[in-house]
């Protein structure tokens, strides 16, 4: 079978081949990588508040439907990812498709929102730490968790895969262990009584907080899955993206559908939306995170300790998944030139060593600057960065629309595609319209109250206009246009 070469360089002048990414990553890590990507602290700590906001019946309807948008959106980056497999991922795939002024504003916006998440993500290991050490210096764990994060992407591309892979195997295990015992304390074999569901018909149980409740979970929920879509900016360093790309495609729904419902369905059953512990969702509260009240209630004294060390490697797996991904996205962006020059060098191990230099010290001087000030300019940096995996979701979207449209106006045959996307166009059009829906409504109660709260719909915002800012400005600047469908680059020796 022929693959798709990577992005090669070479000399004009001496004709010699310079330095590339490797296809370093098999299909255990790409598995791995779609799995992780999307279970984190929102399902760890955040589910329990979205049980008590909605109630059993609510949280469940609103993680189903996100789960069904994921697919629609990870079936649209499959197939484009599988026909395309480039590191740049959907920022390519915009400038190829759609418009280069969507494709350099998408990929910007996207090296940002995890530049910044890499900082959200030491901070919160070191609190964690602190749960063990709490005399310890948060100074000394954020710089050591810095480290480990920069030499595993450093190294190689299989030294990130191995590490995200057996972070991510920590969280499925401790997922899977979670639903066997709390099945188990359902019918009575642990935990004493069977509770049965009877936690169900709590007050007005299964829903609760009616349909505006719902739509705030929605909003959590949306949030929970952020990542996914990682798969797809790995492709390009995939062994056999034609074969492994599909794979994880496939798997990726049925294991977030298994994880995400059978978890909320059993904290649900087992623990009434009306318990006060529930509504706690923070890093430094480990000891109310509902799978460590479900472990106590089995009697696991060990409960809290076992789900600290589960979301610490969480916590780090979603940071090593966030500079993995933004220091490829600033290597493309260099490589199209939509980013200095100097960004585009990789060494021998097919590593884009300056865009993780310059990602590591963006992720760096925003953890610093949560340090100063009362944390002020911080918090507008993580704000910014608030909906832009909404704004990612919404780009795939997009293109996989155009892509399509493209790939049959160029006379070409789907039966040719090696991976295609069902239900096309609803997959995309839902996948649009859903997303869409997520970011108007990011804080819908600042325009219900008896007065607008204008500076939480500043706060809740801001992240749009930076992202449409982006997008014209490149195109003013340099006079783009929406490509006909005959003229989208389908091939990467256009």
């Amino acid at each position: 079978m022929n693959h798709t070469p990577l992005p090669t360089r070479e000399n004009k002048q001496t004709g010699k081949e310079q330095y590339e990414l490797k296809r370093g990553l098999r299909a255990r890590h790409m598995s791995m990588i779609a799995i992780g990507g999307s279970i984190g602290t929102g399902l760890f700590l955040a589910s329990g508040s979205t049980i008590q906001s909605a109630g059993p019946g609510g949280a469940l309807a609103a993680y189903g439907l996100i789960c069904i948008m994921i697919y629609f959106l990870m079936t649209s980056l499959g197939e484009m990812a599988t026909f395309l497999p480039v590191s740049g991922s959907f920022s390519s795939y915009a400038s190829r498709f759609v418009d280069p002024a969507l494709g350099f504003a998408l990929g910007w916006n996207y090296w940002y929102n995890w530049a910044v998440t890499i900082a959200v993500e030491i901070s919160a290991a070191a609190l964690i730490m602190k749960f063990w050490l709490p005399e310890s210096s948060s100074l000394l764990w954020s710089g050591l968790f810095l480290a480990l994060l920069f030499v595993l992407n450093f190294l190689s591309v299989k030294a990130f895969g191995e590490g995200e892979y057996w972070f991510a195997l920590i969280k499925v295990i401790a997922i899977i262990c979670f639903i066997a015992i709390g099945l188990m304390m359902i019918v009575g074999i642990m935990g004493g009584e069977a509770v049965g569901f009877k936690n169900f018909t709590v007050g007005d149980a299964p829903f609760h907080g009616g349909f505006m409740a719902m739509i705030g979970v929605f909003m959590v929920a949306g949030f929970s899955f952020q990542g996914t879509e990682l798969v797809g900016v790995a492709a390009g360093e995939s062994e056999n993206p034609r074969v492994n790309v599909p794979r994880a495609i496939k798997q990726v729904f049925w294991r977030i559908l298994l994880f995400y419902i059978l978890s909320i369905a059993v904290i649900g059953l087992l623990i009434p939306y009306t318990d006060p512990n529930l509504m706690s969702g923070d890093v430094d509260n480990i000891s109310v995170s509902p799978f460590t009240l479900v472990y106590e209630r089995a009697g696991l004294a060990f409960a809290a300790s076992v789900m600290n060390a589960v979301i610490l490697s969480s916590v780090l797996s979603c940071g090593n998944s966030g500079m993995y991904a933004s220091a490829r996205m600033l290597w493309i962006l260099a490589m199209e030139g939509k980013a200095p020059k100097f960004l585009k060098k990789i060494n021998s191990r097919g590593i884009p060593t300056r865009a993780l230099y310059a990602t590591t010290a963006v992720g760096m001087l925003a953890f610093l600057a949560s340090l100063f000030g009362d944390g002020v300019v911080y918090m507008w940096l993580l704000n910014a960065s608030g909906m832009s995996g909404f704004i990612a979701w919404v780009g795939i979207a997009i293109c996989h629309y155009r892509f399509r449209k493209a790939y049959l106006a160029q006379g070409r045959s789907l039966s040719d595609l090696t991976y295609r996307a069902k239900w096309y166009p609803f997959g995309p059009v839902f996948a649009f319209v859903l997303c869409s829906f997520i970011i108007i409504g990011q804080n819908y109660s600042a325009f219900t109250g008896d007065t607008i709260d204008w500076n939480g719909i500043l706060v809740s915002y801001i992240g749009l206009p930076m992202f449409i800012l982006l997008w014209l400005g490149y195109k003013f600047v340099k006079k783009t246009k929406v490509i006909p469908l005959q003229q989208c680059q389908l091939t990467k020796d256009e």
